[in-house]
């Protein structure tokens, strides 16, 4: 065992977390599930795995994370989500960068490759994003956003690069992840809405058609043809509510002041 904690955050991933688990389950002795409310069993799946479950309501994605790495007992800390897996080769890595004591940088910096549904691999042109995942928790912690989902690290915190990388399941079908994303779009509405942030109206007549080919051809999603298009296109729709969301949010409250202002009568 290393002298890691392994943190996951959950809800209703009974179907896809015990994978998560059990790729990991050697690496750490202080293995967490934080879970917002599951109604599907995942709680008692990750239990009988020999996983610690929390309860925490939904606070947003960083706050979660962080609330999961206050819970953790060791000062390294590998982040998972409940629909990605550690392959084989990133575990023997690990294993490898804490065989000779401390690691020679503080964060690590972890490939995630989508993996869709049909295939058991990632597509060698698959979509690939580096984010810092393995960590000491006294040099970074995550961001208390509640859309954001990052590590931020010290000031003179240096961060490595590992060779293997995750396997990312994030679609369990077009309808889930379009769902998933309409759900993410209201986050991000609400976040705009607290931080006082403008997105000029011109957004919404180009957000659709540039996102799209944003996933489709800077994220690859060509290379899975027909099915490719089509989460392109979830993407693209979802990056549309958001300024869609955005946009209501406003013209309504516009509405109200008008409303609101001293001499109008209803």
């Amino acid at each position: 065992m290393l002298p890691l904690s392994v943190f996951i955050i959950a809800r209703n991933e009974a179907d896809r977390i015990g994978a998560t688990i059990r790729a990991v389950r050697d690496l750490t002795d202080d293995l967490i599930v934080v879970d917002s409310g599951s109604t599907d069993g995942t709680q008692a799946l990750a239990e009988s795995l020999g996983a610690r479950v929390i309860h925490n309501e939904w606070p947003g994605y960083g706050q979660q994370k962080r609330f999961a790495e206050e819970q953790c007992r060791h000062t390294w800390l590998l982040n998972l989500d409940a629909d990605e897996v550690v392959p084989p080769k990133l575990v023997a890595e690990i294993q490898a960068l804490f065989a000779h004591g401390e690691p020679p940088h503080p964060a690590w910096r972890i490939g995630i490759a989508e993996i869709f549904p049909g295939e058991t691999k990632p597509h060698p042109f698959a979509y690939t994003l580096h984010p810092v995942r393995l960590y000491r928790k006294d040099r970074g912690r995550y961001s208390s956003s509640p859309v954001h989902d990052r590590v931020d690290l010290d000031a003179g915190a240096t961060a490595g690069r590992l060779r293997a990388k995750i396997h990312h399941f994030s679609v369990r079908s077009l309808g889930d992840q379009l769902d998933k994303l309409n759900r993410y779009s209201d986050q991000q509405a609400d976040d705009l809405e607290a931080r006082g942030v403008v997105i000029p109206t011109w957004r919404v007549f180009v957000e659709l058609p540039g996102n799209f080919l944003k996933a489709y051809l800077g994220r690859r999603h060509f290379a899975r043809g027909t099915y490719g298009f089509l989460t392109a296109m979830n993407y693209a729709m979802s990056r549309h509510l958001r300024i869609a969301k955005h946009y209501e949010r406003r013209r309504l409250a516009t509405q109200r002041d008008r409303l609101d202002r001293p001499g109008r009568t209803s």
